[in-house]
């Protein structure tokens, strides 16, 4: 098997397939080893599991997620990246390689698709997402597969550091996209990834993410669009204070927005990063009635 984290290798496929690597696309190959073996580490697989990848590329990642798990699903938009895939990949009867874009499958067909796998196994099988996400998708991915009812076990993704620090902050330095993931998982930094650790190198360092979706959301909300809507307000103007954020972005009279909040233990001249999921869900509770 090729090392694919060799930088000359990588070279040389590029050269003798004659393809180039699409940094419009978020093409940027992995070339660190360390930083391969924990992302495949921090999924803890086994052959009871089902990966999806996401932008699986030459297969650095994928050759050996398929050494480890049961079977493994990559899914690849690049017409002549999936045929040099086909061609490494061609002794692992446990891959499949799906040429379409994940933004344009529902999370449905891929959980069936699962299902279709696991219904021949003798033992429980696990769904599990793993992959080096180009950063333009990242919101869109994390969304897709953690707004549902049908949610991996696990979700180990390279991501860029920032989003990674912005999804796994605490209040004082919350963001819509930490609301977001907290109500659905618990999420952790793994491992910090240099931009020296790809090629060509991007702009910005990456981070191991390692997201472990709860069997249902941490809290019972009868809305969620609703729930949203108040969190979205809340952060439509971050430097002003909360009262103000959300009486303007949900068109309400600020005195009532300042009851409301009084009564829900929130002083209204904080900010919408101060707040805990907690007190978005109690805010939400006390505000759903007036919208």
């Amino acid at each position: 098997m090729l090392e694919l984290t060799d930088l000359k290798t990588v070279k040389s496929l590029l050269t003798f397939y004659n393809v180039s690597a699409q940094k419009q696309l978020g093409q940027h190959f992995l070339i660190d080893k360390a930083a391969l073996d924990a992302i495949v580490d921090s999924a803890n697989l086994g052959k009871q599991d089902y990966v999806v990848e996401i932008g699986p590329g030459f297969g650095v990642l994928t050759f050996p997620l398929a050494d480890k798990a049961g079977r493994v699903l990559a899914i690849e938009t690049d017409k002549k990246i999936i045929e040099i895939l086909k061609s490494l990949g061609s002794g692992y009867a446990n891959l499949e390689i799906l040429p379409s874009s994940i933004l344009k499958l529902d999370n449905k067909f891929l959980h069936d698709k699962y299902k279709a796998w696991s219904n021949n196994k003798t033992q429980p099988t696990k769904y599990k997402l793993v992959a080096n996400l180009p950063y333009y998708i990242t919101s869109s991915i994390i969304k897709l597969f953690l707004e549902t009812d049908n949610r991996p076990e696990v979700i180990s993704i390279m991501v860029q550091k920032e989003v990674a620090e912005r999804i796994t902050a605490e209040p004082g330095e919350m963001s819509l996209l930490a609301v977001s993931v907290q109500l659905y998982a618990t999420a952790e930094i793994v491992r910090i990834v240099p931009r020296t650790s790809f090629w060509p190198a991007p702009e910005v360092d990456s981070a191991i993410l390692k997201i472990v979706p709860f069997s249902k959301p941490r809290f019972e909300i009868e809305n969620y669009k609703m729930f949203f809507r108040i969190v979205k307000a809340g952060f439509g103007e971050r430097r002003k204070q909360l009262h103000n954020s959300l009486s303007g972005g949900l068109n309400l009279d600020d005195e009532l927005v300042v009851e409301i909040l009084e009564r829900s233990n929130i002083d209204p001249k904080t900010r919408a990063q101060d707040l805990s999921i907690d007190n978005w869900v109690s805010l939400y509770n006390e505000l759903k009635t007036q919208l």
